[in-house]
C-alpha cells in the first residue's frame, strides 16, 4: 500500500506575502479576506457521518496481513460482535492474513515493554468526522501492535450499535475503519446497517456483519 505524498512544509514567507497584500486592501475587503483564512484554517464545520456514510475504497487485500481489532464501542446489542466479525471474515476465502485480538494479545505478552492495548483505543473521532489520517495517540498504538505482528493494515469496528427509529424495526449499525499502519492514512470508512430485525433477534447483528464485509471484500463475490 503506498501512502501519497506527504505535502510539504509551509513557506513563512507565503504568510508574509498574504498579510502584506491583505495591508494594502480596503478596509472591508480585509475583513472578508481574514474570515476566508480563518475557515480555510479550521476547515469549516461538517456533520458527522450518518448511515450510509462512506469514504475511500477498500484496497484489494488478498496476500496481505490485516489486524483485526475488538469492537471498540458495544450499544444495546445482544450476542457477540466480536465473534460475528470473525465469522464474517472468515468465511469468504480472499487470501488475506486476518490476525484477530487473541494472537495480538499473545503478542503483546511476549512483549511486556509495548505498551499497546487492542481495547478502548481513542477511536471517538470516527464518530464526529470524517478522517483522513489518523495521529497520535491512536496511530502509536496501531504502530505498536503492527509492528509486533507484522501487519500492514489494521480493520477497526469503531462501534455497533441498535438502531431503533420511529415506526421501524431496529438494525445493528457498523461504523468502521480500514487505516494503512504505516502512514495512518484512513483507507476506507463506512457507517452501513444491517436488516430489520427484532432486538432480540441474532440475525440482525449477522445481517450488519455481512454488509461490512462485502462492502470491505468487493472482489470476493456474493
Amino acid at each position: 500500500m503506498n501512502d501519497d505524498a506527504d505535502p510539504p512544509p509551509a513557506d513563512p514567507s507565503e504568510g508574509r506575502w498574504v498579510l502584506k497584500r491583505v495591508g494594502s486592501l480596503p478596509r472591508c475587503a480585509v475583513i472578508v479576506v481574514m474570515a476566508m483564512l480563518a475557515l480555510t484554517a479550521c476547515g469549516g464545520s461538517a456533520p458527522p457521518p450518518g448511515p450510509g456514510t462512506t469514504s475511500g475504497s477498500p484496497p484489494d487485500l488478498r496476500g496481505r496481513r490485516v489486524m483485526v481489532l475488538p469492537v471498540q464501542q458495544v450499544v444495546g446489542i445482544r450476542g457477540d460482535p466480536d465473534a460475528e466479525v470473525a465469522f464474517g471474515l472468515g468465511e469468504r476465502d480472499v487470501e488475506v492474513t486476518w490476525i484477530f485480538a487473541a494472537e495480538i494479545q499473545e503478542a503483546l505478552s511476549r512483549a511486556p515493554g509495548v505498551r499497546a492495548g487492542v481495547r478502548g483505543l481513542p477511536v471517538g473521532q470516527f464518530m464526529t468526522s470524517e478522517v483522513r489520517r489518523v495521529g497520535d495517540p491512536l496511530y502509536g498504538e496501531l504502530r505498536r501492535l503492527g509492528s509486533l505482528v507484522d501487519a500492514e493494515a489494521a480493520l477497526i469496528p469503531v462501534q455497533a450499535s441498535l438502531v431503533v427509529e420511529p415506526g421501524a424495526s431496529p438494525t445493528v449499525r457498523f461504523w468502521t475503519a480500514l487505516i494503512e499502519v504505516r502512514t495512518g492514512r484512513v483507507l476506507w470508512f463506512s457507517v452501513l446497517d444491517g436488516q430489520a430485525f427484532a432486538p432480540e433477534d441474532p440475525r440482525g447483528l449477522a445481517s450488519a456483519v455481512d454488509v461490512v464485509t462485502r462492502s470491505l471484500l468487493w472482489y470476493a463475490g456474493a
